[in-house]
């Protein structure tokens, strides 16, 4: 496509859809424990995995639909469900209302996330994608920046509704965005020739398997214990309808929505591999920093905000550089390493904290995450694409965001599970009783500790710091893993060319896939 200001439009469009979901998930878990302690609450992990639950299970779906209906009817679907599901969370008068507010939302943002990729790839080819790849993790890291301080200004100030009520206006503003410029061609077909392209069984097993994995991963070790029937079987059944479904898309399926070939080389399911367990890693520094300063250091919700700077920050100008090095060299492998070894290094760092440790330590070291945090982020899309051809773009990103979202539940559920057993053990004996079981402690302690006296104060601080570590300890293995997997890839050529069935409407007829050089 021309780089003219239809596709600076279309790339504005996609900037702010990325904006707009990056910003509601960084600045709600700063607001978490007021919220929480405002709706009477126990389950803070819910508006969190919920959120995931539908964004994630629906998120191989979208790629498909996509690739039926077309981008911009699909993409104005998913701004109406994100902001729909906003004006839902702003209105909760109860906890379990705004779970299901948060379940709209997701939905509506899971085909965000994965649309702005798949219009992307449609306009832009591979070889080229790094710096705009870089740009859209800038849109993404200016979020991660301003949001926890959002959030927290309106939580300190009780307003933390409007957190939910500005999404309504910034996703006004990418449809204006997205009806003014996304002019992208229409796949051909009757309604019903489309929808007989649909692959119904394989939409009905990986949402149901992931939904199921994904309500046992948030009742583990909090809801009930990890030996329960209650976890097991959801947890069970669902390992093994994701095993069933991809039996199913490789043996059966006539239109897969994963087709075999995007996992058939070392390259691709190493991508994948490393997708998912940097999501785990971004979304525990996400959530859980915030955790650190209001509870170790005595922050407020604008307080942790300000603090978690550190990890915002450095994640755009990593984003960036990321992208334009693998741009320019062509090459992916030694930045993903890269990123890799600062993921341990901090995360070991990180577990030396304690609640005496200085302000300037904690941030310095969380910064150091986020520079492993803005590389994986941009890099790992390229070991994902590069061994398919383009015309497999849409089911490969949208299964590529979906692994994505899927880490992003592992990472809350490993940090909650984490604290909430260590919590359990090292909590002052004062508050042994008084959480029925069920509640999630962190969240629940965290209002409580400036009205305590100053010695059980202390001791609680400690405890926490004493969580956080272990979870930064599992954090160190998890980067290793990272590293491990990474050792797979290949280096492969990046194309230099587009899928001409997805251009700009009116350049070029439809029908079979075309390439089109990079200009």
């Amino acid at each position: 496509m021309k780089r003219d200001f239809k596709f600076w439009g279309v790339f504005a469009a996609i900037m702010v859809s990325a904006f707009t979901s990056a910003l509601d998930l960084t600045a709600v878990s700063t607001a978490l424990p007021v919220i929480t302690d405002d709706l009477h609450g126990t389950q803070f992990v819910w508006v969190g995995s919920a959120y995931a639950l539908s964004s994630t299970a629906f998120l191989p779906m979208s790629g498909g639909v996509a690739e039926i209906f077309g981008r911009r009817l699909v993409m104005l679907g998913a701004l109406f469900c994100f902001a729909l599901g906003s004006v839902l969370c702003g209105a909760a008068p109860t906890m379990n209302f705004l779970i299901a507010g948060r379940t709209v939302q997701g939905l509506g943002a899971g085909g965000l996330t994965s649309l702005t990729q798949i219009v992307l790839s449609d306009l832009v080819p591979l070889n080229d994608r790094g710096t705009f790849n870089g740009l859209i993790g800038l849109a993404w890291a200016i979020a991660s920046f301003i949001g926890p301080v959002l959030g927290g200004i309106l939580a300190d100030h009780r307003a933390w509704r409007w957190l939910f009520y500005l999404n309504i206006f910034t996703s006004a503003f990418a449809a204006i965005l997205v009806l003014l410029f996304l002019h992208l061609k229409k796949p051909a077909g009757t309604m019903r020739e489309k929808l007989s392209r649909m692959d119904w069984v394989g939409n009905f097993l990986i949402i149901a398997s992931s939904s199921a994995v994904i309500i046992a991963l948030t009742w583990g070790g909090i809801q009930y214990p990890w030996s329960s029937p209650r976890v097991l079987v959801p947890l069970c059944l669902g390992v093994l309808g994701m095993a069933l479904f991809l039996l199913y898309e490789v043996k059966v399926a006539k239109y897969p929505i994963v087709p075999y070939s995007l996992m058939s080389t070392a390259t691709g399911l190493s991508g994948y591999l490393q997708t998912f367990i940097a999501s785990v890693v971004m979304i525990a520094s996400i959530y859980y920093m915030p955790v650190f300063f209001q509870a170790c250091k005595g922050a407020s919700p604008t307080g942790s905000g300000v603090d978690s700077f550190g990890l915002g920050f450095v994640i755009a100008p990593s984003n960036i550089i990321a992208g334009l090095t693998i741009s320019r060299t062509k090459h992916y492998r030694p930045q993903l390493w890269l990123s890799w070894c600062f993921v341990m290094v901090a995360a070991g760092l990180l577990s030396t904290l304690k609640a005496d440790s200085s302000r300037a330590k904690s941030i310095g070291f969380e910064a150091l995450i986020g520079v492993g945090i803005g590389i994986l982020t941009t890099a790992t899309y390229f070991p994902v694409l590069a061994p398919l051809p383009i015309s497999e773009n849409a089911h490969a990103l949208a299964f590529f965001i979906f692994t994505r979202a899927f880490g992003q539940v592992w990472g809350v559920t490993i940090g909650a599970a984490v604290l909430q057993n260590r919590l359990a053990q090292h909590l002052p004996k004062t508050f042994d009783g008084v959480f029925p079981q069920g509640t999630e402690i962190a969240y629940a302690v965290i209002p409580l500790i400036p009205t305590l006296p100053a010695d059980l104060a202390e001791e609680t601080r400690e405890a926490f710091a004493d969580a956080l570590g272990v979870m930064w300890q599992v954090m160190i293995g998890i980067g290793a893993f990272g590293l491990l997997v990474s050792l797979a890839m290949k280096h492969m050529s990046l194309h230099s060319d587009t899928d001409e069935r997805w251009g700009v409407d009116g350049e070029q007829g439809e029908g079979e896939p075309r390439l089109k050089k990079s200009v």
